[in-house]
């Protein structure tokens, strides 16, 4: 018998990821070994990982599913993972599904633990799914009507999903606020309006916020008309925010509301499971147009230097980076 080899992206220390090799145990009945095609980073939980900036209160509720190791470091983190079944029941064996799993070369879950593909989503483009079912839970909080006037703070991979499915809502008016010029060209392929901050329309009825900086949030609360809700979706880290609840917040009794995908919105809750949100995201990727958001794509060895890069600097252009996976099967080593 021979040992299944996989290798795995570690955070081997605040600010430096390296690759490293684990044996995989045995795929039982209930199981699944996938060989990975593709995985995506999930830039703002990402880099705050990958910077040690995730708090000490929050190490178990920032868990991903299938981490190893414990925060700050080492860890082996990430939720974006497209593959390809190698071993496991028949009705899945060959199937391409997605996996909340770190970034790795193959991974044994159990079956219940991945989501087969929608024939109309390529692999490549399904690396998106986690973002999008984070848009679609936003959207559930936000609670958005017919005819609202969204603005929606914050350019990113969400922030762009967030505002490409609001513009389906019959008669709202949606535009999308961002300090990235080199954004426009990406939310007009999606036909969403786009504006920077200075010319962004006010008197929204529903803001979200999604740019992780205090300076969006500021923009977000001034958006805002009166009565209005701003959604948070932002999240900090150990980061301090400056909030400005001077000015107008009282006398515009304003609502300001977070939202995060960890639990399905309230008003879903009794009737959506994780899964079925999540069966909903993937669906959703059925257009090409939201092959835009995938800005970059880089091979698997190239990893723990792109980790970095993207960790350094908030003025970086891409949306979502994509990792390739090269390997054509398992590599065994014999025992």
């Amino acid at each position: 018998m021979a040992d299944t080899l996989a290798q795995a992206c570690w955070l081997t220390e605040p600010g430096h990821a390296e690759l490293l090799t684990e044996t995989l145990p045995e795929a039982g009945p209930d199981q699944v070994l996938v060989r990975a095609l593709h995985s995506g980073i999930s830039r703002g939980t990402e880099t705050l990982v990958f910077r040690g900036e995730v708090p000490d209160s929050e190490f178990e509720r920032m868990r991903a599913p299938f981490q190893s190791g414990d925060f700050p470091a080492p860890v082996k983190y990430g939720y974006n993972s497209v593959g390809l079944v190698e071993q496991g029941p028949d009705d899945l064996l060959g199937r391409t599904v997605f996996c909340l799993y770190p970034h790795q070369t193959h991974y044994v879950v159990p079956a219940t633990a991945v989501h087969v593909l929608p024939p109309d989503v390529p692999p490549a483009r399904a690396v998106l799914a986690a973002n999008m079912e984070t848009a679609v839970n936003a959207l559930w909080d936000a609670t958005p009507r017919v005819g609202d006037r969204i603005a929606v703070v914050g350019g990113g991979a969400v922030g762009m999903l967030v505002a490409w499915l609001a513009t389906r809502l019959p008669g709202c008016q949606v535009q999308l606020v961002d300090t990235q010029e080199a954004r426009r060209a990406v939310a007009a392929h999606l036909h969403v309006d786009f504006a920077l901050p200075d010319a962004a329309r006010q008197e929204a009825d529903l803001v979200i916020h999604a740019s992780g900086q205090s300076s969006g949030l500021a923009t977000a609360l001034d958006l805002a008309a009166f009565e209005a809700t701003v959604l948070e979706l932002s999240w900090y880290g150990q980061r301090q925010v400056n909030v400005p609840l001077g000015g107008a917040f009282h006398s515009r009794r304003l609502t300001l509301k977070s939202s995060q995908v960890g639990q399905v919105a309230t008003a879903q809750r009794a009737r959506w499971s994780h899964r079925r949100r999540f069966e909903l995201a993937l669906s959703l990727l059925s257009d090409s147009a939201l092959d835009a958001l995938i800005t970059d794509a880089s091979p698997f060895a190239a990893l723990p230097a792109v980790l970095a890069r993207l960790s350094a600097s908030n003025l970086d252009t891409t949306l979502c980076h994509r990792i390739d996976y090269a390997w054509p099967s398992p590599h065994r080593c014999a025992k």
